[in-house]
């Protein structure tokens, strides 16, 4: 059966939403990487609606999201976010975020204490020490042969719907976050997973950026690229509700 598509409000703008409702709580909810849209973690989500109630959301301004003037700032993303979870009703999600999504969803559980009950961090990024435009690209390029020959042609036609501006911006963004002064301040359970064969994300990285998290995990999952969602979906999965039964359901 397909997801349901909704659409929902944020910051006053029409959001694009997908689910699969499974029975289990927490609710856990996507974020997508830069420039793009929630088509990368869709896959996931069915998985993942197998158990537990699964969300999708394409943040403001990519995929079938309403597209302000301007584009939004990191902190604006997640402040929608927020807003959209509140408007929703949604209490105390698994947020997981997949590379700059989880910038997102690392500003908001920082900025918004109780929104969020847990993170799952897929492929963090940016590298404190790698935090160039030029190693960056040259990271994209060693990673892409590697991803779902699929893939390609959903980020492009993502990239080409948001528009240059805009994904530009939304790779500014990232670059200038300090993803690792935020992460002390994460008071939730996390879980930081990193494709083995990640050429974004290093080990020492994925390490360093557990370490910061006060209540962090590390799962490594062997001989996959940057995009676990979209490459093992029900490995992901899988990994997911294990850390999510001993993450303190007290607060679910």
């Amino acid at each position: 059966m397909p997801l349901e598509s909704l659409v929902g409000t944020a910051l006053g703008m029409k959001v694009a939403v997908w689910r699969e409702r499974g029975p289990a709580r927490p609710a856990v909810v996507c974020l997508h990487g830069a420039g793009v849209s929630s088509r990368e973690l869709l896959p996931f989500v069915r998985a993942m609606g197998v158990t537990h109630d699964a969300w999708s959301i394409d943040l403001p301004g990519f995929g079938r999201s309403e597209k302000p003037r301007e584009p939004l700032t990191l902190g604006a993303l997640a402040d929608a976010v927020a807003g959209w979870l509140a408007a929703c009703g949604l209490e105390r999600p698994c947020l997981l975020g997949g590379s700059f999504g989880c910038q997102v969803a690392v500003d908001l559980a920082a900025r918004h204490p109780g929104a969020a009950g847990a993170l799952v961090l897929v492929g963090p990024t940016v590298d404190a020490r790698a935090r160039s435009a030029a190693r960056l690209v040259g990271q994209w390029l060693r990673n892409s042969v590697r991803e779902s020959p699929r893939m390609m042609p959903l980020n492009v036609a993502d990239y080409l719907d948001a528009g240059p501006r805009r994904v530009l911006a939304s790779f500014g963004t990232s670059m200038r976050d300090r993803i690792e002064d935020k992460l002390p301040h994460v008071a939730v359970p996390a879980l930081v997973v990193r494709g083995g064969q990640d050429r974004m994300v290093s080990q020492a990285w994925a390490e360093e950026v557990t370490r910061l998290l006060p209540r962090g995990r590390l799962v490594v999952m062997d001989g996959l690229p940057h995009m676990v969602p979209y490459k093992d979906p029900e490995g992901l999965a899988r990994e997911v509700r294990a850390f999510l039964e001993t993450a303190g359901e007290a607060s679910w």
